[in-house]
Formats: structure tokens, sequence, C-alpha cells
């Protein structure tokens, strides 16, 4: 079962995000609201897949995937962003993150990303 760390500083979309992610047989290991805590927990809780906002308070997604990735080169992160931040999307990328989704998402959208970036075989649900 692979294992999920949820980072948004949204209670809301980490709930969403980690009921998907549950539906869909993950096992969400953590969530943190802020990139620092982040990085705390992907050094504990070493997860198959990070799901990573891109704005939050203290640190961005942008400074904890480059700190994640220069620990741990396999490190599989998926940014979640919003409409209109194609930039610190590139940024991201350009840190180390394997992909991204942009809100609002459909189900299907996240569940196709995160199994394209894991190498999983994605069948949809229809």
């Amino acid at each position: 079962m692979p294992t999920v760390l949820v980072v948004d500083d949204s209670l809301f979309m980490r709930v969403t995000i980690g009921n998907m992610f549950k539906e869909w047989g993950f096992e969400v290991i953590g969530e943190a609201a802020n990139g620092k805590e982040a990085v705390a927990l992907y050094d504990q809780l070493k997860p198959d897949l990070v799901t990573m906002d891109i704005t939050m308070p203290v640190m961005t997604g942008i400074e904890a995937v480059k700190i994640i990735v220069e620990k741990d080169v396999e490190a599989k992160v998926i940014m979640v962003t919003a409409l209109g931040q194609q930039k610190k999307v590139k940024a991201a990328i350009e840190s180390g993150a394997k992909d991204f989704i942009t809100k609002p998402f459909q189900e299907e959208q996240l569940k196709m990303v995160a199994f394209n970036v894991l190498n999983l075989t994605y069948s949809s649900q229809h």
C-alpha cells in the first residue's frame, strides 16, 4: 500500500485530498500545514508520495521541495497549485517536483497524476 504525505495550509484541502487517496487504497501517513512541517515529516515518515501546496505560510512548497529533493533525490512530490501560478510551478519542477495539478481539480486528474508519478497501473473507475 503506497504511503502519502498531504501538505496544504488549508485543513479542508488536506482532508479532501487525504480522503481521495484513502479511496484509492493509499495510506495517508501524515499531514502538514506548511513547508517546514512537510520537511520534518518527510524525514521522519519517508512517504512514497507527497502532495505539496505551493503557497503556504512559514515555508513555501517550492522551498520545501528543494530541501526534500536535496536529501532524497528519489522523492516523489506533486505540486498542488492555484490557477495562474505557472511561474511558481516551473520553479517547483526545476526544484525537483515530479508533476503538478491545478486547483480546482477533478478526482480523476489527481489519481492519474499520482499513479503516473508512482509508476502504478492506472485505471479509471468509470
